[in-house]
């Protein structure tokens, strides 16, 4: 893993994913498949590493926000009963590494609209969440984020926002718990059916997890940057393309 070409870059740009993904409560596994697209790992290995460094980083950044008081366990619980065991499911099945790539290309999209704002805006006027939408939600967004390698946030959050279920930190703080019992049960499942990490992909984690305690330490205190949130929306684009005409 670690004799990519151009790793040096890659080790530079993964803390910075982190940071930004964490600092929103989302544990940036969208963000590490769109990288390790863009420097060409080994289509095997993505899955679990990306699942993998979401453990860390998600659980580090629920840490702070659940600290900071933003936390709702009434609004987690309906989406994670059925996410959790779909999530197993999910990553339980190999599928063919174009179809892969394709429907992780349709999943940046989300990451790439949520990193321009475009899910930003609050309503004052919340919604309750009703008990069989999000066990429909949570068991949808749980299947998918199994089989590609993704905790999950980076859907969740824009559907809590735009349903009126929660305002903003709320939405962080909820995603952050939904992506790591996901990416748990994921990787469980990846490693029920044979699938093996290298002890280099904690190298990996122990970089990430730099850049996920200051994102997450600041976002949960409303630090903003939206300067960097362009760039990684750019770097998401490229490898958005990169996947779909490659």
């Amino acid at each position: 893993m670690l004799q990519t070409e151009n790793i040096y870059l890659f080790l530079f740009i993964l803390p910075i994913v982190a940071f930004l993904y964490a600092s929103v409560g989302h544990g940036g596994a969208s963000g590490y498949l769109a990288l390790m697209a863009l420097f060409s790992f080994a289509p095997e290995t993505m899955k679990p590493t990306a699942l993998l460094l979401n453990l860390f980083v998600a659980g580090i950044a629920f840490y702070h926000y659940y600290k900071a008081g933003h936390f709702s366990m009434k609004l987690f619980l309906p989406f994670a009963i059925t996410s959790i065991p779909l999530a197993f499911l999910g990553g339980m099945i190999a599928i063919d590494a174009s179809i892969y790539k394709k429907i992780l290309a349709v999943l940046l999209i989300f990451a790439i609209l949520k990193m321009l704002n475009v899910f930003g805006k609050e309503s004052e006027q919340l919604k309750n969440l009703k008990l069989w939408q999000g066990l429909t939600v949570g068991g949808i967004i749980g299947f998918f984020s199994g089989l590609i390698g993704i905790g999950g946030g980076i859907i969740l959050t824009p559907v809590i926002l735009l349903l009126h279920w929660g305002n903003m930190k709320e939405a962080a703080a909820v995603s952050a718990l939904f992506i790591w019992v996901n990416s748990a049960s994921g990787l469980i499942g990846q490693f029920t059916s044979g699938v093996t990490l290298s002890l280099q992909v904690f190298v990996l984690v122990a970089i990430a997890i730099i850049g996920g305690f200051f994102g997450s330490y600041y976002g949960s205190r409303k630090f903003n940057n939206q300067g960097l949130r362009h760039l990684l929306a750019i770097v998401l684009i490229i490898a958005c393309a990169k996947l779909i005409f490659a």
